[in-house]
């Protein structure tokens, strides 16, 4: 006789994270929303410094400064190096990230893996479609397709910080996931469909070097005097293979392991990432934003990001595409798999935080400078559109996230109450009968001091009474 099926509950998208998910987050979240806010601060110095008559001189004198060795091909401008050498530890961190969600994390079960894919799938292929449309209608340039792709997860979380609103964890866990699908398929896009020509001697000698670095990292040789003279050969190969020098950092990263073993609290990949994340967060970003966000802008230089074709079709792809994208990508996924909404959240609340991925800017500009090489005014004029679209973006996300506030600060509430005192949030314990047991003993200890004070109450109403009807009419021996 065949065995009854068993029928497995639907999965709730957007649901309660696991507590050490939750912990993972917050901690990353924490420092990237550091990292977003001084990002914020170098893109306003930039255009600051770029636009004051007096300073832009020297803002186009520091940003093209060239150093470095010509004889290994590395004579390269402060914002060459910006771009190609300290992205790559943004991207070396990503690359961790990644590497931690696929056996650790989201990523890792298959059901849960595909909201935040066909998510982030959907949030770079409908920019893209909204760019290429709006440059072939505009008779315009289509290589910029993939300039609105990106999300900015340091600069979402920076504008969450700014308007201080209190997004549910879960919500800021799937922009967090959906980041990193989203990095490592821009990361692809740069490998793809930026690399023209290929060195491959210099490109072998990069395979070669991250053999290396893997063998090693298995044998588990320890040591930053071994791995960072191996981590800058390979970039350098990296380099002057013709592929992005970005791509070697995200190799690194996914070499890592991210699983922990017997005796470790931490993973080395977790461990790496928290030592690398500040360094990322902190420098990196902000140094590649002060070099790359300052772009001249005036009243008739924002008036060309919305006549012409190639900034129009940046801005919205990151204003529309990435909005309609990821909101669609997510009510698909519901709609057609076994998946549902968590009842604590509405659709309003996914619809506001796809419209915050429409924040693009590290990776926005990154390709923005890749995709129009050799055209410098075209180039900050795409520049001009990332910085456009993304303050739009930013705008009608605060607007949206504002009207739903209230909830946010209820549910966030909900999440970090802890009435039994135990250091774990009450929601994680539903299935634990101690804390039940603590609950009941805790009810108890209430309901026993609130009898008591309900008897002294009685006992002092009583008394009072008494005192009135003893007292009565002994004046004037008449009743009062």
């Amino acid at each position: 006789m065949a065995t009854p099926r068993t029928r497995t509950a639907p999965r709730k998208v957007l649901g309660r994270l696991s507590l050490p998910e939750r912990a993972f987050v917050a901690d990353a979240l924490r420092t990237e929303t550091v990292g977003g806010v001084l990002l914020l601060l170098a893109a306003v110095a930039a255009l600051i410094w770029a636009n004051v008559p007096s300073l832009h001189h020297s803002y186009e004198t520091v940003s093209h400064f060239r150093l470095g060795p010509g004889a290994l091909g590395l004579n390269l401008s402060l914002a060459h190096w910006a771009a190609d050498g300290l992205l790559a530890v943004f991207f070396f961190v990503a690359g961790i990230e990644l590497k931690r969600e696929l056996v650790a994390g989201d990523l890792r079960d298959p059901r849960a893996a595909v909201l935040p894919v066909i998510a982030a799938l959907c949030g770079m292929a409908v920019p893209a479609l909204v760019y290429t449309l709006t440059a072939l209608t505009g008779h315009g340039s289509t290589q910029g397709w993939a300039v609105p792709t990106a999300t900015d997860i340091a600069f979402a979380l920076a504008v969450l910080a700014v308007i201080g609103t209190s997004l549910p964890s879960a919500l800021r866990a799937f922009l967090l996931t959906l980041a990193v699908v989203d990095d490592l398929f821009a990361i692809l896009i740069i490998a793809v469909f930026f690399t023209d020509r290929l060195n491959f001697a210099a490109l072998g000698g990069a395979v070669a070097a991250l053999a290396v670095f893997w063998l090693l990292l298995r044998k588990g040789v320890r040591g930053w005097y071994v791995y960072v003279p191996l981590a800058l050969v390979t970039w350098a190969l990296m380099y002057n293979s013709g592929v992005h020098a970005t791509i070697a950092g995200v190799a690194m990263g996914l070499m890592l392991r991210c699983t922990t073993r017997e005796g470790e609290e931490h993973s080395p990949g977790e461990h790496l990432e928290h030592l690398v994340r500040p360094l990322s967060a902190g420098l990196a970003v902000p140094v590649f934003a002060l070099l790359s966000a300052g772009v001249k802008i005036s009243g008739g230089a924002l008036g060309d990001v919305f006549t012409k074709p190639e900034t129009l079709g940046v801005v919205l792809g990151l204003v529309l595409g990435k909005t309609l994208g990821i909101f669609g990508g997510t009510w698909l996924t519901v709609r057609f798999t076994r998946a549902s909404l968590s009842e604590e959240l509405a659709w309003a609340d996914v619809f506001a935080v796809a419209s915050l991925a429409g924040l693009g800017f590290t990776v926005s500009l990154l390709i923005g400078e890749l995709a129009f090489a050799g055209d410098s005014v075209l180039t900050d004029e795409a520049k001009a559109a990332v910085l456009t679209g993304s303050l739009i973006a930013a705008v009608c996300a605060t607007v949206l996230l504002k009207m739903r506030n209230a909830g946010y600060r209820r549910l966030c509430a909900e999440e970090e109450r802890d009435d039994d005192l135990d250091g774990i949030p009450d929601m994680y314990e539903q299935d634990d009968p101690a804390h039940h047991l603590r609950m009941a003993a805790l009810h108890e200890r209430k309901a026993a001091e609130h009898r008591r004070i309900a008897a002294e109450r009685a006992a002092a109403a009583r008394h009072g009474l008494a005192e009135v009807a003893g007292g009565a009419g002994e004046e004037n021996e008449r009743p009062a």
